[in-house]
């Protein structure tokens, strides 16, 4: 069902023929006085520079690699101006950024907080290169590991999950063995174990390539309905990562994958346990129907925090550092690290990249409920919300964060996508397209682009710069369930009610 945009109304047209007025920088400008600021460090670059009051964001790029000398290696970066707390980003330049709306800073020098962009650029999917059948039922979940694009994993509700080869566009292998619908899939860190939650109440533990079985987790007394690996920088060299699994009994458990036990069972919430997430300081967070979020020492299995402040049922979880613990020790080239010494190292560079906020570690986390709010919380900080994100019509069921944690995303059966400043929970954009409810979003590896999917069987990819609807996919015949991004940009996979697989290329 691929969205038709409307002609343009009568007062639309009218309003195209008024004249315009063009905004032009001033010749005039003062001079201002800036200095360049890491925004991961919070260590100064220079001294104060005196720059034109109409310098725009690429000069200020080029400036600063002059400062530290990257002349041959220039390196796209992105600013903000530090204003008390706050952070304005720089657009355009600083006269329409800072100048213009009149914003009043504290000092005389204009401190400049930079962000390494993306190294590469992923491009738009803009069609199905592949549409494959095989599931018995609806499709639920769909992942690819961390460190490739050329397979994915599916689970569905004819009790299987499903290996995909993209290459060759056919099933690599069935993973059977459950005896009720999977719920959820999740790759290890490392990308070598894939671990399948369902209605069954067990977890299995798949081989993450060829999918031969590893083992069966049983304890659950009910549903499994979330699962959480163990981040790879807390891993130790020789060790496999363990894994957290939610159920609907109320519990959560964590489960030694090694050795296929149950270490720990943690015990309090009064209800379902919808969602949980195991964050890079070594803390389990988990969300549940008893409106609560629990905040789990997952080494001596104490609840440490209990969160209070949603009105219903908590729908999702999110983490300022997701992208970074998912891609455990890889980037988007999916270079293999040589041990598990480099291994550890690799990924723990990776997860401090996203983390450190002035030179400390800051792991945000934002919560989505039936009560059509969100909450942003800073959970090492403050028991209390750091704010209440308002906006949706309906329950919110998805949230995500930008791989650099810049922005939230949040999905909604109101038929809308909000973006939202991931830093102070600020609302930024509503994207408007779908014709019914949006199910799930994922977003590239750049942070430019993110992928919707919804109830009116299309896939949607939007410009998170522009606010644009960059692609209508159209092409499932029913309701799109699961999408996931590939790491390394190349493909997105989606699936649903309709049973079939579809990937989509640029």
């Amino acid at each position: 069902m691929a969205t038709l945009i409307p002609p343009p109304s009568k007062k639309q047209k009218r309003e195209a023929q008024l004249p315009r007025e063009v905004d032009l920088v001033p010749t005039d400008l003062p001079d201002v006085l800036i200095k360049f600021q890491a925004s991961d460090s919070g260590e100064n670059v220079g001294s104060s520079v005196r720059v034109p009051g109409g310098i725009s964001e690429k000069q200020l790029e080029e400036l600063l690699n002059q400062l530290q000398n990257n002349k041959d290696e220039p390196v796209a970066y992105s600013f903000a101006v530090q204003n008390g707390s706050d952070l304005i980003d720089v657009k355009d330049n600083i006269y329409f950024s800072v100048l213009k709306p009149g914003i009043k800073t504290t000092e005389d020098t204009l401190t400049l907080v930079f962000t390494p962009r993306a190294v590469f650029k992923v491009r738009p999917v803009t069609r199905s290169s592949g549409t494959i059948s095989g599931h018995g039922a609806t499709i639920l979940a769909a992942q690819f590991p961390p460190n490739t694009s050329s397979y994915f994993v599916t689970g569905a509700g004819d009790s299987t999950a499903r290996l995909w080869d993209c290459n060759t566009q056919t099933i690599k292998t069935t993973l059977s063995g459950h005896s009720n619908w999977v719920l959820c899939v999740s790759y290890s860190p490392f990308g070598d174990v894939v671990a399948t939650g369902s209605m069954d109440g067990s977890v299995r533990l798949w081989e993450g390539k060829s999918g031969s079985q590893i083992g069966t987790l049983s304890g659950h007394s009910k549903f499994v309905s979330s699962l959480a690996w163990e981040p790879a920088h807390l891993v130790s060299p020789g060790d496999s990562p363990r894994l957290a699994s939610a159920s609907k009994d109320g519990t959560v458990r964590i489960w030694n994958t090694a050795l296929q036990r149950c270490e720990m069972t943690l015990s309090g919430h009064a209800s379902s346990v919808s969602c949980i997430r195991w964050g890079g300081t070594n803390l389990l967070y988990s969300g549940s129907h008893d409106k609560t979020i629990k905040i789990w020492d997952p080494k001596e299995g104490r609840c440490i925090q209990t969160l209070k402040a949603h009105g219903h049922w908590i729908n999702h979880i999110a983490l300022s550092t997701d992208f970074a613990l998912r891609s455990g020790p890889f980037d988007h080239t999916g270079a293999k690290p040589k041990d598990d010494t480099e291994r550890q190292k690799k990924a723990l560079a990776n997860y401090e990249k996203v983390a450190k906020v002035g030179g400390k570690i800051t792991e945000r986390m934002v919560t989505a409920s039936d009560d059509f709010t969100m909450f942003l919380w800073e959970p090492a900080r403050s028991p209390k919300p750091i704010c209440r994100m308002t906006g949706h019509q309906k329950l919110v069921n998805h949230v995500s964060f930008s791989p650099d944690g810049r922005y939230v995303t949040s999905a909604s059966f109101d038929n809308s996508i909000k973006l939202w400043d991931g830093r102070d929970g600020k609302f930024l954009a509503t994207f408007r397209g779908h014709v019914a409810a949006v199910y799930q979003t994922a977003w590239s590896s750049d942070n430019r682009l993110l992928v919707s999917c919804s109830k009116d069987t299309t896939l949607k990819v939007w410009d998170v710069r522009t606010k644009k609807l960059v692609s209508d996919l159209p092409g499932h015949s029913d309701e799109v369930y699961a999408v996931d991004w590939s790491l390394d940009g190349a493909r997105v996979v989606s699936g649903g009610k309709d049973k079939m697989v579809r990937i989509w290329t640029h």
